[in-house]
């Protein structure tokens, strides 16, 4: 797909998405931490009427990440058809045995659209919204013996912020059966794309030794998304997890940005109370299906 038309493909992800709405950077991050990607548009009569992206990741190959986006106008009329029908040839061809897709909480439609062709329900995240305006900035409260610090003062800490989340990537609901990638792989599709920012990524030490960390994720002008925040276990119940948070809050703040989005997984409960105390309110969230890769969406 050439430049144009992942910018039009851009555009019906973001009409459909607008509490999600991504920048053409945030496109080429997702496009770049993949192994494999392919890229759909629907047209009829000339117009755009949907847009489609199958991903495969290393972490589980055998499950092609699948994103249907169909403008309202144009749904029930085959496009989201069409779409399922070219990524299920494409997975089909690279070894695949399932898809998983994800709907807006607040779209039924969709919902009933997957569960009456064969997708079931994976996991469900909490959507979740805190509004920059006006608000005053927290305090950076690390517990004793433990220092805040951000990756562009410490770029050495990477191997550090690594290990952590190879401990606590396992115990962050619905992904248990999920390996971390080795380390460079890890660094490349996570930490050095363009969405990624040392300056907003933040670590929190004990001595020299990375107990934790938080980072953003830069996905657009003014809003921004909390892209992880991991503890290991021995540090957890501390309040590590609420200090990065703050310091997170407080760059963007300093940084012009508006809002701060973020999503988690309803069962866990320790970050959702962290949320809720910072201020964080309902946005909306998103249910994750899996499904097969041969019949047929229909709209």
């Amino acid at each position: 797909m050439d430049e144009p038309d992942e910018l039009t493909s851009l555009e019906v992800y973001n009409t459909v998405w607008p509490h999600d709405a991504v920048t053409i950077d945030a496109v080429h991050s997702f496009r770049d931490s993949a192994q494999d990607y392919v890229d759909y548009l629907v047209r009829e009569d000339g117009v755009i009427v949907g847009s489609g992206v199958g991903a495969i990741f290393s972490y589980r190959a055998r499950r092609v990440v699948t994103l249907i986006t169909v403008l309202s106008g144009q749904r029930r009329r085959g496009a989201g058809t069409a779409l399922y029908e070219a990524i299920s040839r494409w997975a089909s061809g690279r070894g695949a045995r399932e898809l998983g897709v994800s709907v807006a909480g607040n779209d039924p439609e969709s919902l009933s659209f997957a569960l009456r062709r064969g997708f079931t329900e994976d996991r469900r995240e909490v959507g979740l919204v805190l509004s920059l305006a006006g608000i005053s900035p927290p305090r950076v409260q690390p517990p004793a013996g433990i220092e805040i610090v951000t990756w562009a003062q410490r770029p050495e800490l990477a191997r550090g912020m690594y290990e952590v989340d190879v401990e606590a990537h396992p115990d962050i609901p619905g992904f248990e059966d999920v390996a971390v990638e080795p380390f460079e792989d890890w660094m490349a599709h996570n930490m050095q794309r363009p969405t990624d920012s040392p300056e907003a990524t933040f670590i929190a030490l004990a001595g020299e030794e990375v107990v934790g960390f938080a980072k953003l994720s830069l996905t657009a002008p003014a809003a921004a998304g909390h892209a992880l925040t991991a503890v290991k276990r021995a540090w957890r119940g501390r309040g590590i997890a609420g200090a990065l948070k703050a310091a997170e809050i407080n760059w963007a703040l300093a940084n012009g940005y508006t809002e701060l989005h973020t999503s988690n997984e309803e069962r866990n409960v320790p970050i959702n109370r962290l949320n809720a105390r910072l201020g964080y309110r309902p946005g909306i969230g998103r249910i994750h299906l899996v499904g097969p890769i041969i019949g047929g969406l229909s709209r």
